[in-house]
């Protein structure tokens, strides 16, 4: 990685989190503590280091869009999980579960070798288990859950599984004989 590249990612984020530190001083709306400006600062750098992790081989647009898609779409669920919870509240037990879609993921993504065939079947399973997640949750906790999360969940499962099909677009180009 450029350092040019590890600066932008680094610092993006960082100049993005001034928005929230200018709005604390205008109003009480806003109230974040430093662990949070931190973790956020981890989450944004983190999903533009997984990013550049996956697309830093290619220069496929449909293959770097997937990648984008999959990346934002899983940022996006740790951030709502971390904020307040799509099970109840950010506290629920049952909000764990979240963490296999994203660990299915991360094993599909290294034991493909971030390869686009491998990948697109990968999200694949990303969005079949992100919309078992509420229904195992019902199972475990026997608890009510409202439609409004399994509609959520399915918005998930419909972003990965856009991402998984923008990488079968990649894959002819990934299979294309090298000049």
């Amino acid at each position: 990685m450029r350092i040019r590249d590890f600066a932008l990612i680094t610092l993006i984020p960082a100049a993005l989190l001034l928005v929230p530190l200018v709005a604390m001083q205008f109003t009480s709306e806003v109230n974040w503590t430093a662990g949070d400006i931190i973790a956020a600062w981890v989450l944004l750098a983190g999903a533009g280091f997984a990013y550049k992790l996956v697309t830093h081989r290619t220069g496929h647009l449909a293959y770097r869009a997937a990648a984008g898609l999959g990346v934002a779409t899983a940022l996006l669920l740790v951030w709502g999980n971390l904020a307040v919870g799509f099970i109840g509240d950010e506290g629920n037990p049952a909000n764990l579960l979240y963490l296999g879609v994203l660990l299915i993921g991360v094993v599909g993504a290294t034991v493909t070798r971030f390869r686009a065939h491998g990948m697109a079947l990968t999200l694949y399973a990303m969005a079949f288990a992100q919309l078992l997640v509420p229904l195992f949750a019902l199972i475990i906790w026997q608890s009510d859950i409202p439609w409004l999360v399994f509609g959520l969940n399915t918005v998930f499962a419909l972003l990965f599984a856009a991402s998984a099909a923008l990488f079968r677009f990649a894959v002819p180009a990934e299979r294309a004989p090298v000049a």
